[in-house]
């Protein structure tokens, strides 16, 4: 198995509300060295998280203490530029399974997909009162229902549908990456090729 399996995410978030968020501030392009996936999370946002001497910036939302969780609430136009596949390691190697923003970069959504991470796209008013629900109270909690297609906030009940490619969709539900896909279907490809004529 690639990756955690994802159906239902119950989770409070950690809000960044911060719009046209690229990859090179999600990495930094002098994080890429390495070439498996762990540690890529020590790093996310490394120039908005830490001073130059590496301590960290005390008003950055991922060294502040009252915020947490699985869930990464982003402003609009988030993981754009390039199109670096670490920036999504990042995201999963830190702890957030689920990003929700009101628009994704088309590479980055992609690149979120194939990891684990699922890319949650919400109408911009829906946007703002998750953000306006996360200040209020950031204890707040999210329900991400990823076979449904529902996001929730489960202390008022308002949810919205998000859209998902159903190949991508059955691969996240399983933990499959799109090797573990092929594997899961070995017998029947076996069973295919063993009734070509030769």
């Amino acid at each position: 198995m690639a990756y955690d399996k994802f159906n239902v995410l119950r989770s409070s978030a950690v809000p960044l509300p911060i719009e046209n968020v690229d990859t090179d501030q999600i990495i930094p392009a002098r994080f890429l060295k390495a070439t498996k996936r762990e540690g890529f999370g020590d790093n996310l946002f490394r120039d908005w998280r830490y001073n130059g001497d590496d301590t960290p910036k005390a008003d950055f939302v991922l060294n502040n203490p009252t915020y947490s969780g699985k869930i990464l609430v982003g402003g609009k136009n988030f993981g754009s530029g390039s199109s670096r596949e670490h920036a999504a390691w990042a995201v999963y190697d830190y702890g957030f399974r689920a990003v929700v923003s009101s628009f994704f970069a088309d590479i980055f959504k992609g690149n979120c997909l194939n990891i684990g991470v699922l890319p949650v796209q919400v109408s911009p008013e829906f946007a703002d009162t998750i953000f306006s629900a996360i200040e209020a109270d950031p204890n707040t909690e999210l329900e991400i229902n990823l076979p449904a297609q529902t996001i929730t906030l489960l202390a008022t009940g308002q949810s919205e549908s998000f859209a998902i490619n159903g190949y991508k969709k059955n691969n996240m539900i399983n933990g499959f990456d799109d090797i573990d896909y092929l594997q899961s279907m070995k017998e029947e490809i076996v069973g295919f090729a063993n009734q070509l004529p030769y």
